[in-house]
């Protein structure tokens, strides 16, 4: 009883630091892109800022629209994405509600917060929102195949090799790195799988050059037209927490190792804070690969690119780097 009422109160934990680290991160990723750009760009603590303003402005929702569901998108974006770090190994320790599947569930929760954005963008009534909902929703059937093999592969490998019976547990996949159970041919293969979820990682968030589904130039915010006040500071909040936890499940799967056991430190509040901010290096390393880079050197796709690069290339590199694997153990056999 006392282990399920202490379990209960990490989960607004969770949540906060995620809001916050998420935002931070966020700051980040528009500080360093503007340097990149040769700007000078907004400071550090403008999504703070900006979450403040939103949050004292109107809540103003359609006339035409449907306003129940139209205001518990927001709501149900930021729940999925908080559910989603309940899950994840973060700062260093195991995951709360960790156990066998949970990779699975992973993958399903991740896409709750892009649904949530596809009914809140149909239920405003506008047509931008409705067809910003369209495109996110072909993007999400594009997306989702490149990253179901990598997640598969990283899975299989674990399995074959005898040592996690809980083979789709992110706990198991932190446990035991992948880069030490495979030689040239599967180093190679991980190697392209990492590149291909760091290439998901935009279209997963919605970050140019994937972000069709809001295309400002094009059709005035998509599935965000509509919005304001307090539900879009919860989509904003929603956004910052699922990149948080997207870096965290890159890092769980690839980019496991611990900063307390490499430098053999025994203090207990030592080896913690080191493992903390090792985790944070390492989120902000993939964070940076995976969005700051990629949305300042590339220019927005259209949508029939982005189906054309996710179920064409990143697909083909996907099982590229899964046959790498399967093709080493058959030799190792």
């Amino acid at each position: 009883m006392i282990g399920n009422i202490a379990a209960l109160a990490i989960v607004p934990v969770a949540g906060v630091a995620g809001i916050i680290f998420g935002l931070l991160f966020k700051g980040l990723d528009r500080v360093l892109g503007a340097r990149m750009q040769a700007r000078v760009g907004p400071p550090l603590l403008q999504p703070f800022i900006d979450v403040k303003k939103l949050l004292m402005k109107e809540n103003i929702v359609p006339q035409n629209a449907v306003a129940w569901l139209f205001n518990a998108a927001p709501v149900a974006a930021l729940c999925a994405s908080i559910a989603l770090l309940l899950y994840i190994p973060l700062f260093g320790s195991g995951a709360l509600l960790e156990g066998s599947g949970d990779m699975v569930l992973v993958v399903y929760l991740l896409l709750l917060p892009s649904l949530a954005m596809v009914a809140g963008g149909f239920a405003s009534g506008s047509h931008y929102a409705t067809v910003g909902a369209q495109r996110e929703m072909v993007a999400m059937l594009s997306y989702e195949f490149p990253l179901a093999i990598a997640v598969v592969s990283a899975a299989w490998l674990l399995a074959s090799k005898a040592i996690a019976v809980q083979a789709f547990s992110l706990a198991a996949l932190s446990a035991f790195p992948l880069w030490s159970l495979v030689g040239t041919l599967g180093f190679v293969g991980l190697a392209v799988l990492l590149a291909v979820l760091l290439f998901v990682m935009p279209g997963e968030l919605g970050k140019a050059p994937f972000d069709v589904a809001e295309a400002e130039t094009e059709i005035a915010g998509g599935v965000l037209a509509e919005y304001s006040g307090v539900n879009l500071a919860l989509f904003y909040l929603a956004d910052a927490v699922k990149s948080f936890a997207m870096a965290a499940i890159i890092v769980a799967i690839f980019l496991p190792w611990n900063a307390t056991a490499m430098l053999s430190i025994s203090d207990m509040w030592a080896g913690a804070a080191a493992g903390a901010l090792f985790f944070l290096a390492k989120v902000f390393a993939v964070m940076f690969a995976g969005n700051t880079f990629m949305r300042i050197a590339l220019a927005r796709l259209r949508i029939t690119q982005v189906v054309r690069v996710y179920w064409g290339y990143a697909s083909a590199a996907a099982l590229a780097g899964l046959l790498l694997i399967a093709a080493e153990l058959v030799l190792v056999v």
